[in-house]
């Protein structure tokens, strides 16, 4: 535990805590809004559709190699 001699040094970590805090505040904010826009259905289709191209891709390029 911190002993403090005077006040300033109180005043300075408490507005050292607030800053802090404020900080940790806004990142969760931004962290829930990243959240919120992962959950769109859009993104989840333009997911899927990467997913579908990546593995028809794969597919179409097996289907060629062993049809030789």
């Amino acid at each position: 535990m911190k002993t403090y001699t005077n006040f300033d040094d109180i005043d300075n970590d408490l507005k050292r805590f607030k800053l802090e805090r404020d900080i940790a505040w806004e990142e969760l904010k931004l962290v829930k809004a990243d959240f919120k826009e992962d959950l769109q259905p859009l993104n989840w289709l333009s997911t899927a559709l990467k997913l579908t191209g990546k593995y028809s891709f794969i597919a179409i390029i097996r289907k060629w190699l062993f049809k030789k």
